[in-house]
Parts: structure tokens; C-alpha cells; sequence
């Protein structure tokens, strides 16, 4: 075998690593999360556990990625054991997809059919349509298809070179030496083992294998150990992301390596023991590429028929080897750690899914601002010490979601090439920030409300019924903010910018009446500094409210630009407008003035004047 040989079998190698890598991801940000999704929410029975396992895995083309994803989902308490269980044994059966479309290439005949079936004849024209939909097209998801064709054509390219430049070994006694020393089940089982536990994918080890089929070397007796070993192999991968994780995550690393392990061991001890006997004659056969899918298949088949009623003994086994200690971490943990939890580093690498955990643990946190600002509220009507001191817990809960869920975004950036979910990270970067502005808001309006009940003093009555109004307000927009964060809905998101126009405006009322009744001697200084900081806020977190409905605005719209004017901006996309905010400026109306007050202010126009100048 020539120096150009070697060269053309690593570049063909290189070429398939490369276009099985890209054909993944392609893959996974077509799906955008949803096959992630599925994978989370589909494990209800054992049956689907093990059939959603197989088809995620069929899908992604990588039984390593989807054990990963559940070692993730098992660490953030997404998914229990026994789900997780299910779902390793359905990825070792889906996995063995990629050799039925590698086994493909070795297709012969001359019939027009069996022709178009071979990879050589029909990837070229996938690599020309993909190239030209990358070059020329700025949607999104055509450019995801195209990745999945280029991603094809390349890993049949790769294929194809690396059984081109292997097939003058069989001329090479050395390398026919090699194959028998292989022949050994325990030395061909560690060969496999080792093989893809360094390239990390059962799918690439057992490609490389079909691809030297074209030497005519490959018999069974040497083939069968090797895949056996590359079932050991890609263990590996999952047992290294479970370093560091949650004891049930370990667990779930280790069942997959137990099912494996079990499952070779197994059907080696029966077949070898078997053969012993019987002495089965095709084991010095010559295998093809469609015969090593076939074994693959078979094997882990049988490995998930054989071994899922003792799916429970595998989770025991498991908890033996990692037991538990007498006090149980997560027991420790409070609940927004618990919920951070669900921003699992192993998603990184699957940013569609990792924005949906992402957005999910804001809701989380958007729903624990909501409650912040009400309970805030609810002081100024009555003040209870022991819930202040809950204000301000909840304010450092926000506070943790913020940060934690920044610094998980600002690492998901860095993954994704995506401008959609560029997007989506870039509003939710945004929306987490205002929640935290608005829970900022809520600890004022606290204090507000504590430092009215330290020096026992009240507003008028009329403020108070202003105040009662004007909360209202807040109320409303504060649950339709939430609302629209939830479920994204335009037609709601509409809503939210005409509501905070009347808020402002409301306040600036308030301001105004307070600054008369100060003038009648009704009301303090002091009590005008303390309502001004309450109708201040109140201000402010209608206008984060509204920031957040049109970053959620924009981000439906094609031409996306996240520091576009607000207030214009909102009126450019709903054209009722004007008509919501009278809606709303006739739902909350501040109560009418006292007719006294109004002729006594009528009667005292230079005091007005020299109160307001005391004020400024």
C-alpha cells in the first residue's frame, strides 16, 4: 500500500467524520428542539421509552448525543432513571440506522433502480442542490435541510474514498495477519472497544468497518467481536459528560454502559459457547457492508428484547455502584436552584433545545417576579413584616435567575450559528433583564410600604382610592405581561403598550393631585416624597412590562432590530392603538376630586404658587 493510498483512506476518513458531524447538526437544528422535546415528554411506558429512543437516535444519527441528552435530563431532574433506562436501550437500536444507509454503497446490478439506490449516483446531485441553497438562500431552515444533504453527500464521499484507498490491502499479508489476530473474540472485542471510544461514535467505528470490506478481508469471525466491542466503546462518551454530575445522572451513564456491557458479554458467552459445538461454518465468510448493519441490528435488538424486563435490575445495579449517602444533596438545594438545575452544560451543545430550557426556567423566574410585585402591592394596603422579609428573598431569587440565566445564554451564543436562535437568545437576554428591573421595582415599593408603617403615618383617603385605582392598572399589566411571555401571542402583546401609555399618565395625575392637596395642608411633604417613589415605580415597571412586549413583538418579524424605538415602534403594529387606550383610560379612572377641595384651590391660587415653590 502506497504513501497515496494512506493519504486518500485518512482524507476519506476525515471526509466521513466531518460529513456525519455536520449531517448531526443539521439534523438537530432542523429539529429546533422538538426532537429534545420529545425525548422529555414521550417516556411515559417502557414500550415508548424504548421506541422514542430509537427514533430520536435514528434521527440525529448518534446514540452517543442522545445518551448525553438523557445523562443531562436525568442531572436537572427533567427525567427519572427508570425513564432514562428506556430510552438508552431504544438509542442502541436506532444508532444501528447509519449502517443500513453506509451499506448502501455496496448496492450492485445493473437494473435502473438499484442504481438510483446507490449513494455514488444520487449524493453528488444533494451535494449540488445543498451548496446552492447554502450560497443563495437566507431562509433558515432550507439552509438547515441543506446542511443535512451536503452533510450526506459528504459522509457517502468520505465512505466511498476510504473503501477505494483500503482496497489494495488485500494484497498485503501484513494486513491479513492483522485481521486474524483480531479473529480472537477478547482481542477483536477490545479493538472495537478502543477504536470508538476514540472517536467517540459506534455509527463512525462501524462505517470504518464496512468501508474495509472492499479489501475482501473481513470475515465474520473477525467482524462479530468488533461490533461487539463498539458497543463497549460508545459508553465512553456519556460515562465522561457524567463527570461531575447529579448521582442519578452517573447512574444513567452507568446503565448505558451496564446494558452494553451485559448485552456483548452475553451474546458472546452463547454464540462462542455454541459455536464450540457446533463449529458454525460461515464465520470464515467473507462479510459485506449490508451483513455488518445486519449484525449490528440483530445484536442490539436482541440486547433491548432480552434485557428490558430486567430494565430495574440495570437501575439497581446502577444505585449499588453509586449509592446513596444518608443525606441527599438535592434535599439541600432550594427551589430556584432546583429549577436552575434544568440549565444543563450538556445542552449547550443542542442550542435549540438548550433556548427551550432556557425560556422555560425565565418563565420560572418571570412568574416569580409577578408574585414579588404583588406582594409588594399588597404591603402598601397592609404591611406584614414576615412578608417583607419574603419580598426580599424573592428579590435575590430574581436576582440568581437573572445571572444564572445570563451566563447560560451568553455560553449559548457562542454555540450557534443560527440567527434565529441568535435571535431568541438576544430577546430573552433582554426580557430577563427587565423582569429583574421589575423585581428591583417591587423591593422599592416594599420599602415604600415599610417605611409608611414604621412612622405610623397614611395618605389621605382620597390618595389611597387613587392608589387602589392605580394598582389595578399594574395588576393587569403585570398578568398580561406574563401572559404574553408564556405563549408569545402577538394579539395580546398589542395590548400591553396602550395600557402603559395610560399608566404614565395616571401617574402623572396622581402627581398632580398630590401637589393640591399639599397646597390644602391635606397632606406632608414627606408623604408626597414617599408617593412619588410608589407612582415612580409603578411607572417604571409598566414600562419594562411594555419592553418586554415589544422585544417579543419583534421577534416575529423578519427584519429583527431589538433597539428599535418603543413607544413608535408598538404603534407601527397595531393599528387600534388609540382605541385600547381609551379602553383602558375609561377602565381606570382615578376617583373624582372633592367639589370643596376644587373651590378652595379656586380661592388660594398664591399659596399654590408658594407651596410648589417650597417643594422644588
Amino acid at each position: 500500500m502506497s504513501f497515496w493510498n494512506i493519504l486518500s483512506m485518512v482524507g476519506g476518513l476525515a471526509l466521513f467524520l466531518y460529513g456525519m458531524h455536520m449531517l448531526g447538526e443539521g439534523l438537530a437544528r432542523a429539529g429546533g428542539g422538538r426532537l429534545e422535546g420529545i425525548l422529555e415528554k414521550l417516556t411515559s411506558s417502557r414500550v415508548r421509552g424504548v421506541l422514542v429512543g430509537a427514533g430520536v437516535t435514528a434521527l440525529i444519527q448518534s446514540s452517543s448525543a442522545t445518551t448525553v441528552m438523557v445523562v443531562g435530563f436525568v442531572n436537572s431532574g427533567i427525567m427519572k432513571l427508570s425513564q432514562a433506562i428506556n430510552i438508552i436501550m431504544g438509542a442502541n437500536i436506532g444508532t444501528t440506522m447509519t449502517a443500513w444507509l453506509l451499506s448502501l454503497s455496496s448496492i450492485n446490478g445493473s437494473s435502473l433502480w438499484l442504481q438510483l439506490l446507490k449513494p455514488a449516483n444520487f449524493s453528488p446531485a444533494l451535494a449540488i442542490v445543498g451548496v446552492f441553497i447554502i450560497m443563495f438562500s437566507k431562509n433558515e431552515k432550507k439552509k438547515n435541510v441543506a446542511e443535512i444533504l451536503v452533510g450526506f453527500a459528504i459522509l457517502m464521499m468520505g465512505m466511498d474514498t476510504m473503501s477505494s484507498a483500503v482496497e489494495p490491502l488485500q494484497d498485503v499479508p501484513e494486513f491479513t495477519g492483522i485481521l486474524t489476530m483480531f479473529s480472537n473474540p477478547v482481542l477483536g472485542m477490545l479493538a472495537g472497544a478502543v477504536l470508538t471510544a476514540i472517536i467517540q461514535s459506534s455509527s463512525a467505528s462501524v462505517g470504518i468497518l464496512q468501508a474495509l470490506c472492499a479489501t475482501g478481508s473481513i470475515t465474520y469471525r473477525t467482524a462479530l467481536p468488533i461490533i461487539m466491542g463498539q458497543n463497549i466503546g460508545t459508553c465512553v462518551t456519556a460515562l465522561l459528560s457524567s463527570v461531575g454530575a447529579s448521582r442519578n445522572a452517573r447512574r444513567a451513564a452507568l446503565v448505558h454502559f451496564y446494558f452494553n456491557l451485559i448485552g456483548t458479554v452475553l451474546f458472546m458467552a452463547v454464540f462462542y459457547s455454541v459455536n464450540f459445538f457446533v463449529d458454525f461454518m460461515f464465520l470464515d465468510d467473507v462479510v459485506g457492508a449490508a451483513n455488518i448493519a445486519v449484525i449490528h441490528s440483530a445484536f442490539n435488538i436482541a440486547a433491548t428484547v432480552v434485557l428490558l424486563p430486567f430494565a430495574d435490575l440495570l437501575g439497581r445495579l446502577a444505585c449499588l455502584t453509586i449509592p446513596d449517602k444518608k443525606e441527599a444533596p438535592d434535599e439541600n438545594l432550594s427551589p430556584v436552584e432546583k429549577n436552575i438545575r434544568a440549565l444543563d452544560r450538556r445542552f449547550l451543545d443542542m442550542p435549540g433545545y438548550a433556548l427551550a430550557r432556557a425560556k422555560s426556567v425565565s418563565l420560572q423566574m418571570a412568574v416569580a417576579t409577578c408574585d414579588t410585585m404583588l406582594l409588594a402591592m399588597e404591603q402598601l394596603r397592609e404591611y406584614d413584616e414576615s412578608v417583607a422579609v419574603g419580598i426580599d428573598q424573592m428579590e435575590r431569587d430574581v436576582y440568581t435567575y437573572e445571572d444564572e440565566i445570563g451566563k447560560y445564554l451568553y455560553q449559548m451564543a457562542a454555540r450557534t450559528s443560527s440567527k434565529e436562535e441568535g435571535h431568541g437568545i438576544t430577546v430573552l437576554q433582554h426580557c430577563i433583564y427587565d423582569f429583574e428591573r421589575v423585581a428591583e421595582h417591587a423591593g422599592n415599593i416594599g420599602r415604600s410600604a415599610k417605611l409608611l408603617y414604621e412612622k405610623k403615618t397614611d395618605f389621605s383617603t382620597q390618595a389611597v382610592e387613587e392608589l387602589r385605582v392605580y394598582t389595578h392598572a399594574i395588576q393587569e399589566i403585570m398578568d398580561q405581561t406574563l401572559r404574553v411571555f408564556s405563549n408569545e401571542n402577538l394579539s395580546d402583546a398589542v395590548r400591553i403598550a396602550p395600557l402603559e401609555e395610560v399608566i404614565r399618565q395616571m401617574g402623572s395625575e396622581m402627581n398632580d393631585r398630590h401637589l393640591k392637596r399639599l397646597h390644602r395642608g391635606e397632606c406632608t411633604i414627606e408623604l408626597g416624597l414617599v408617593l412619588a417613589e410608589i407612582t415612580n415605580n409603578y411607572e417604571r415597571v409598566a414600562n419594562h412590562c411594555a419592553n418586554i412586549a415589544l422585544y417579543l413583538i419583534q421577534m416575529k418579524e423578519e427584519n429583527f432590530n431589538i433597539h428599535s424605538e418603543n413607544e413608535a415602534r408598538l404603534r407601527e403594529v397595531d393599528e387600534n392603538f388609540q382605541t385600547m387606550k381609551r379602553f383602558y383610560a375609561q377602565k381606570y379612572v382615578l376617583p373624582e376630586e372633592d367639589s370643596k377641595a376644587q373651590s378652595h384651590m379656586e380661592q388660594e391660587p398664591a399659596m399654590r404658587g408658594s407651596a410648589v415653590t417650597g417643594i422644588v
